[in-house]
């Protein structure tokens, strides 16, 4: 092994996805041969000691890729571990026979698809903004929806850490006091859906990830996951190579 970046050393590990890493080691919570890093950038040898929360890290990189899709139920986070003791997505994957990180996030309130692979660096490219790899969200907001506030989403909103840009929204059906939505992004910022409808003072009550990267959700039960078959890795793959 030659070397390379901390954050890349951890992904290729099977530790994390390389932006977590990049958070871990912010966070000081990465020490090289016993010194703690909490600058980007540190170059790793093939020899070096490398520890997460003071538990020494052996490097095995596999050379199976494993891909399976969670339906995450509302009430875990996508980290690891948690100050405030929430429970982890990462026990409902146990089993799959890989050390597996997260394509991205989805919040605690938030359900639905969400894709775990053995590769970190696939992980990387398949959540990074430049490749626009699709997200599809089903939506309910508290309020009724017509096509005056639908065009106004379209046209995209802006943030408070930048505008969305167009966007593309479908109203599925208005149900009472309540909308049932699709929207469709090409970026994952923290938070962005319940951000987006804030803007219009509509407060998100649900929010159902079906989609990503034309991986779709289906029938698979909340708190249950599936391997994804080889054509399904290969579609994701078209993302990261093509692209």
């Amino acid at each position: 092994m030659s070397a390379m970046r901390l954050q890349k050393w951890l992904a290729e590990a099977g530790l994390c996805s390389r932006r977590e890493g990049e958070r871990w080691i912010e966070a000081g919570r990465v020490s090289v041969n016993g010194v703690i890093v909490t600058q980007q950038g540190v170059q790793v040898g093939p020899d070096a000691v490398v520890a997460v929360d003071g538990q020494p890290v052996e490097f095995k990189k596999s050379t199976l890729r494993i891909v399976v899709a969670l339906n995450k139920p509302v009430g875990v986070i996508c980290s690891r571990h948690d100050p405030e003791g929430r429970p982890s997505v990462y026990p409902l994957v146990e089993g799959s026979g890989a050390r597996l990180v997260s394509v991205g996030r989805l919040d605690y309130n938030s359900e639905g698809l969400l894709l775990f692979t053995s590769d970190g660096d696939l992980a990387n490219r398949l959540s990074h903004p430049r490749n626009e790899v699709p997200r599809i969200y089903r939506v309910r907001v508290h309020g009724r929806v017509g096509e005056t506030l639908l065009a106004k989403l379209r046209a995209g909103v802006m943030l408070d850490d930048g505008p969305t840009g167009p966007l593309e929204v479908v109203l599925e059906r208005v149900v009472g006091a309540n909308s049932w939505l699709n929207i469709t992004l090409k970026e994952g910022r923290n938070r962005i859906i319940r951000r987006i409808f804030a803007t219009v003072d509509m407060d998100v009550a649900r929010l159902i990830r079906i989609s990503y990267g034309g991986i779709e959700l289906g029938d698979t039960p909340s708190g249950a996951w599936r391997y994804l078959a080889r054509s399904e890795v290969a579609r994701l793959m078209n993302w990261v190579l093509v692209r």
